[in-house]
């Protein structure tokens, strides 16, 4: 029986790393974002490249109702989830002086309540099976801050909260529970960004460049493997030597 696991934020970016090395692994893939057109677009690239293994839903993680829903067709399906990487996120960026509540709270929603209303229907079924690997994905700026992201920072601090927490809980059933916080990663968004900007970020990483997105995946791959299970509640930082703590 293949091990199934849940990727939000799946189709872009970091997600659509992590997608294709469980894939490659072997794994059961369910890719979840928000728009349905991009995710038929993912899963027909993905069936093209010969990973019949893939799959994806539409999900807003923003919404608990939603999130409910998804996990109980993905269990009805499968019958199991055997590991889930709340990946999914967004940036409304803007002074504190000039930041709306809107704003404020549309990423306290997607960067953190997102990971209550997408992990409560999934650790039951993790309880039942006694086994399961949880990987919530926080950020260099949840570890020290940024200038222009109080409500980034805010909720991607609140994310590694939420794991060391959560780890205690279910340590005895063989889950483990465990934050990844990358640095500057080479996305899609990073390459959006003018040269002499960029040059000024890489230029604060001791080992002079952007991390890649592989590299993120890499490392959810060695926190799932059946051979990782002492490590629980710890935040693993990603980050190019840019922030040591």
């Amino acid at each position: 029986m293949k091990k199934v696991a849940v990727v939000t934020g799946g189709i872009r970016g970091i997600g659509a790393a992590i997608c294709k090395k469980l894939l490659t692994e072997g794994f059961s893939v369910v890719a979840v974002d928000i728009d349905p057109v991009k995710n038929g677009a993912w899963l027909d690239e993905q069936k093209k490249a010969g990973f019949e293994n893939a799959d994806v839903m539409t999900c807003n993680v923003s919404d608990f109702d939603q999130c409910q829903a998804v996990v109980s067709e993905i269990i009805t399906k499968y019958q199991h989830i055997d590991v889930l990487v709340n990946n999914a996120g967004i940036t409304r960026d803007a002074s504190f002086k000039k930041m709306s509540q809107e704003n404020w709270n549309d990423v306290i929603q997607v960067n953190l309540n997102s990971l209550f209303n997408m992990t409560k229907p999934v650790i039951d079924n993790m309880l039942a099976n006694g086994s399961g690997r949880i990987i919530n994905m926080s950020s260099i700026n949840g570890q020290k801050g940024q200038f222009g992201q109080a409500n980034y920072s805010a909720a991607k601090a609140g994310v590694h909260g939420f794991t060391k927490a959560l780890a205690q809980e279910v340590a005895r059933k063989n889950i483990t529970v465990n934050t990844i916080s990358p640095g500057y990663i080479n996305t899609e968004m990073m390459q959006n960004i003018p040269t002499e900007i960029l040059d000024g970020i890489k230029a604060q990483i001791p080992v002079g460049r952007l991390g890649e997105p592989t590299e993120i995946a890499e490392l959810i791959a060695f926190l799932i493997n059946k051979n990782s299970g002492y490590i629980t509640g710890s935040n693993i930082s990603i980050n190019g030597g840019q922030h040591m703590s």
